[in-house]
């Protein structure tokens, strides 16, 4: 049995529904997390410009740019979940960081990916 088998059997235990929500589930989370990342990376240029005005803006380009991304990711939730109920998903209770790490480590725990023992 080789790797791939593995996260065959692995992904043949979700059904599609279950998998579409996990994936939207973890792109939001992602965007969210890259968009409040973007935030503390623009303050510290800010921080650091030492008042060059060139580095000021970029700085402040940055800080608009991760705003702007986090809400967009705001509205994503509310526009998803809105448009799961009517279809009959149910995206925000996969929204738990929890559940994702145990997904992760089942799934790396199938594959045949296990940590240094």
């Amino acid at each position: 049995m080789n790797q791939s088998d593995s996260i065959i059997e692995a992904a043949q235990r979700y059904d599609i529904v279950e998998i579409i929500n996990k994936g939207l589930a973890y792109a939001i989370i992602i965007a969210g997390l890259l968009s409040v990342i973007f935030i503390f990376i623009g303050g510290i240029s800010f921080i650091l410009s030492g008042g060059q005005e060139e580095k000021i803006k970029q700085a402040v380009s940055t800080i608009r740019y991760a705003i702007i991304g986090l809400i967009i990711t705001v509205l994503a939730v509310v526009i998803v979940s809105t448009v799961g109920k009517a279809l009959g998903l149910d995206i925000i209770k996969y929204i738990n960081f929890s559940d994702i790490i145990q997904t992760v480590t089942d799934i790396g725990n199938s594959s045949g990916v296990n940590s240094l023992d």
